[in-house]
This record gives C-alpha cells, structure tokens and sequence, in this order.
C-alpha cells in the first residue's frame, strides 16, 4: 500500500475552524440579517403610518377671520373700488358706469407675434396659395366658378328671394261669389265664409276679381285689402262701394 502524504502550511495569526463550526457561524450570521431586515421594515412602517395618519394631538381646527369675498375680477381690476358698483340696490347704472362682468369680453387674438401664441408666422393662413397672399383674393360670395349661391337662389321653386320676384299673394273673391248679396248689406271674406259663397283659405289678405259669371248684386258694400280695376269698376257700376281694408288690422282705410 502507498501513503501518500499531503504537506499543509500553516498562516500565522489565522485560526483553523472545522467544517462544523463553519456551518454554525453560517447560521448565526443569517440569523442576526433576518432579525435586523425585521427591525429595518417595522421602523419604514412606522413613519409612513406617522406621516399619513396624523394623532389625534396633531389635529386641529382652522378658523378663517378673513374678509374676503367670492368676487372674480381680471387683473386690471383687481385693485379697482368698485364697491359702489356692487351695490346693486343703491346703484343707478347708467352709460358712465356700467360695464361688462369679469371674463365676459375676451382678448382678441394677437396674429404673428411668435409661435407661442398659437397664430404666429403664416397667422393661420398656411403656407401658399391664392388664400394666402396679401388682400383679399375673391370677391365675396365667389365659389371658384361654379354658380354662387345668391344667384341659385332666385331659381328655387316657392322661394321668390331674387330682384323682381317679391310679390303679395292674396286670396281670391271672384264678383259672381257675391251675387248672394242682398242689397243695402256689407259682405268680406268672414261674411262669405258663414253662408257658404265661399270657402276657407291660408292666407289673411283677400282681393275682389272679376269672375267667369256675371255680376248681378247691386248695391251693397264690399270689404276686402284689394280691387282689381275691372272688379272695382263692376261693383261701383251696380250702385255698390268698395272699402280697402288695413292688411294688418283689417279696419276700413278712409278714403
């Protein structure tokens, strides 16, 4: 058999530990870190609880003795007296004193003062184009060409808007609706309506023509807001009158 034998050196000052005390000294060691992480997170603990929920020591009641009151005012007037003016009941307002609320009149926009004002350099009219260059580029109401909208609009069915296309619609009374008429009577639209001449109708203004049918009523007084020159001349060629009667009020205008 072969012995082999190992040659050790030997530190001066350092003490050899056995693998058993190694292991002992390992243990105690994790233990005293676990003690110490313990005594670290309940100190953390304890000054976030001290900090976000004060003791009943710490808690006290504010009292405001300031006068100040629930006014807005801009900046240039945040300094004016306008204690008189706020005195609504014993104030008399009047063009030298009255003025807007705070806030109402807004700042207009200030254009091409720098980029931070939100329309500085090309002021929100863009790069190029016709709609970005000095004066104004089209006359109003100009679309490019194609037909501008105050010269459709006269075309429109039932929207006479354009020069020459105004106009006064009345209801219609035809001569030969009043030959019911008894002489001596006064007749217009309401009495021709209750006995049946005639029927109702949309609009509130009524005008006499003449009719397909003969007029044979004589003298009686007509009521309507017009006449036409035939229907006029009819009724006054049978001893009849014509009254012109107000398109607002519906009295009889004086001749």
């Amino acid at each position: 058999e072969l012995e082999v034998t190992v040659d050790t050196w030997e530190v001066p000052g350092v003490i050899r530990r056995t693998s058993a005390q190694n292991k002992t000294i390992e243990v105690t060691m994790n233990y005293c870190r676990s003690l110490l992480l313990a005594a670290v997170l309940a100190s953390t603990a304890a000054a976030f609880s001290s900090s976000f929920v004060p003791s009943a020591s710490q808690v006290s009641t504010v009292t405001s003795n300031s006068n100040l009151s629930m006014k807005i005012f801009d900046w240039k007037r945040r300094e004016a007296d306008e204690s008189a003016l706020n005195d609504v009941d014993n104030t008399e307002f009047t063009f030298d004193n009255i003025r807007p609320a705070p806030g109402a009149r807004k700042r207009k926009t200030r254009k091409g003062r720098g980029i931070s004002a939100g329309q500085g350099a090309t002021c929100g009219f863009g790069m190029r184009g016709q709609k970005a260059r000095s004066g104004r580029p089209t006359r109003p109401g100009f679309e490019g060409g194609q037909q501008p909208l105050y010269r459709r609009l006269p075309k429109f069915v039932g929207r006479p808007t354009g020069p020459g296309h105004t106009k006064t619609e009345y209801n219609i009374i035809k001569l030969d609706e009043l030959n019911g008429v008894a002489a001596g009577e006064t007749c217009n639209f309401e009495s021709l309506l209750e006995s049946g001449a005639t029927t109702k109708s949309k609009l509130g203004i009524h005008k006499v023509v003449v009719g397909r049918e003969d007029f044979t009523a004589k003298d009686i007084t007509v009521q309507a807001h017009g006449f036409t020159k035939a229907a006029q001349a009819a009724i006054e060629a049978n001893g009849g009158t014509c009254q012109l009667l107000k398109r607002t009020t519906g009295e009889v205008i004086e001749a």
